[in-house]
């Protein structure tokens, strides 16, 4: 199988690497790159000429970004020829297009490498749906913002440190937004959810970040046996479901609660199965371009992913319903504290630092950050599920959520 690369940065170098030493029935003859930069015979910087060559079977963007990433692909299914991506954002705002594009020219569209890194995330949910209904997943989403919890949870590092200490290992980028802000995960979870629930939730889901988490709430979380992970959500029963992204507090008998550096780790139950776990490398060069070449081979041995969207299926915030901890210096509104007449108490030194506020949607604990952030833009809310420091069953714990 002829293979055109759009991009030759980190993650197409790590194609290109496997192909050529790993896999004889895949060739790369073509590669897209910047006028100016052209430095192998394969090299073009012209992506029509692509387009009309015949003997190009299938196109892997390794581009990133929204623009040019979206035409090309479109054009390339257009053309009659597969795509494999590694890029969640195009694919989190596109898919719908994406997918009826390629079943109508044809041609396979493959995702497994824009959620998860090397990890099997994608292949993983495809298979258990071949059976099972999925009633939730979970995960940490997320190599750069793991990466800095982590390194707080077993450092003195300040966020700012960890932060710096990410950038420097080039995790993260000089504007690390979307991996702080937790719009990375959104995407991820996104597209989880097209493949566990055959829904597209292309935007509005509640997201929120870790850019406020400090030193003192991560020291007054690990005196109570607890961590904070971002992780990415999903739940579904029946005709509905919801999504979120948001930090989570888990405690410290719980498997995610000990992803290190820049590890991803994610869950999904199915009826029959029960639940799975996936853990591994969430990014880099050869673990996304692991990722890529294994849907390459799929594509090649004639396996092409199959996408139904369930239209009549809505979306009810109610199943992604917690407590919540939150720290700030503005005055929580009392419609939040209201939903609920019953609040547990948070255990000390936690009761320090911040407040609980009780039984509140992913959608309302966002509109309530938002709103506290007007007067504190230091605000940070996460999830607090019913969750004891000494319980050893996490996935009881896990399904709280």
């Amino acid at each position: 199988m002829n293979i055109a690369l759009l991009g030759y940065g980190t993650v197409g170098r790590g194609v290109d690497r496997i192909v050529s030493s790993s896999c004889p029935t895949l060739q790369i003859t073509h590669i897209l790159k910047r006028p100016g930069k052209l430095s192998d015979p394969r090299d073009t910087d012209v992506f029509d000429s692509i387009l009309a060559d015949t003997s190009v079977e299938l196109v892997a963007e390794c581009m990133g970004g929204i623009e040019p990433a979206r035409s090309y692909i479109l054009a390339a299914l257009e053309a009659g020829k597969h795509v494999v991506t590694a890029n969640k954002a195009v694919v989190a705002q596109n898919f719908d297009i994406f997918a009826r594009t390629a079943a109508k020219h044809g041609v396979g569209l493959y995702l497994e490498a824009t959620t998860g890194g090397g990890m099997p995330w994608i292949a993983g949910l495809r298979k258990m749906r071949r059976i099972d209904a999925i009633s939730s997943f979970s995960g940490i989403l997320n190599g750069t913002s793991n990466y800095i919890l982590d390194r707080m949870a077993h450092s003195q590092d300040s966020f700012a440190e960890a932060l710096c200490a990410a950038q420097t290992l080039g995790y993260a980028e000089a504007d690390p937004s979307a991996d702080i802000d937790g719009i990375d995960v959104a995407n991820k979870t996104i597209i989880s959810a097209v493949i566990a629930f055959d829904v597209f939730c292309s935007s509005g889901i509640p997201t929120l970040g870790i850019r406020t988490l400090t030193r003192a709430d991560m020291d007054a979380l690990a005196s109570c046996g607890f961590a904070v992970k971002l992780m990415g959500q999903g739940v579904a029963t029946n005709e509905v479901y919801a999504l979120a992204v948001q930090p989570v507090v888990l405690p410290l008998s719980a498997p995610e609660a000990h992803v290190p550096n820049n590890f991803n780790s994610a869950t999904a139950t199915g009826t029959s199965i029960g639940e799975l776990t996936f853990y591994g490398q969430g990014a880099g060069s050869l673990p996304t371009g692991n990722a890529m070449v294994q849907d390459m081979l799929d594509c090649a041995a004639g396996m092409y992913p199959v996408y139904q969207i369930a239209t009549h299926k809505t979306y009810d915030c109610t199943l992604l319903t917690s407590d919540y901890i939150v720290r700030t210096t503005a005055a929580i509104p009392a419609e939040f504290m209201s939903l609920s007449s019953v609040a547990n108490a948070l255990p000390s030194p936690l009761a320090t630092n911040f407040k609980l506020v009780p039984s509140l949607t992913a959608q309302q604990a966002s509109q309530l950050l938002q709103q506290l952030c007007l007067q504190d833009p230091q605000s940070f809310v996460a999830a607090y599920p019913s969750i004891n420091p000494s319980n050893d069953s996490p996935i009881a714990q896990r399904e709280e959520i």
